[in-house]
């Protein structure tokens, strides 16, 4: 699991992050980033019941792609919120080098997004 210091602590932060960042979306999940002052990066995923309705099965999803963002923290740009929102079930049984692909693609595309 990730570091608490790099997790988000209450909605107020995703709610700011929801209303002023930026998304780039895929088919099976999306990102949703902006830049913030606290000198570090925070991250939450979200998993609606849509996706899963028994509470086992997002949290199997949530820990999944929290495992792959903590793999690949040190990749991710600093002083960043980003919220990894999973729209598809197939998540949580996707190969892991799929669902690291998935994810790096998100950042990448993240990080071209601030260079404009």
């Amino acid at each position: 699991m990730l570091n608490k210091k790099y997790r988000f602590h209450s909605r107020g932060g995703v709610r700011y992050v929801y209303q002023k960042g930026k998304t780039i979306r895929k088919p099976k999940m999306s990102l949703v980033f902006t830049e913030n002052t606290r000198g570090y990066t925070r991250i939450a995923v979200v998993v609606s019941k849509k996706v899963d309705k028994t509470a086992v099965g997002r949290n199997k999803i949530r820990r999944r792609v929290y495992e792959a963002i903590r793999l690949n923290f040190d990749d991710l740009p600093k002083k960043t919120d980003y919220i990894f929102v999973v729209y598809a079930k197939s998540v949580a049984v996707m190969p892991f080098g799929e669902l690291e692909k998935v994810l790096s693609e998100l950042v990448q595309e993240a990080k071209v997004c601030y260079n404009k």
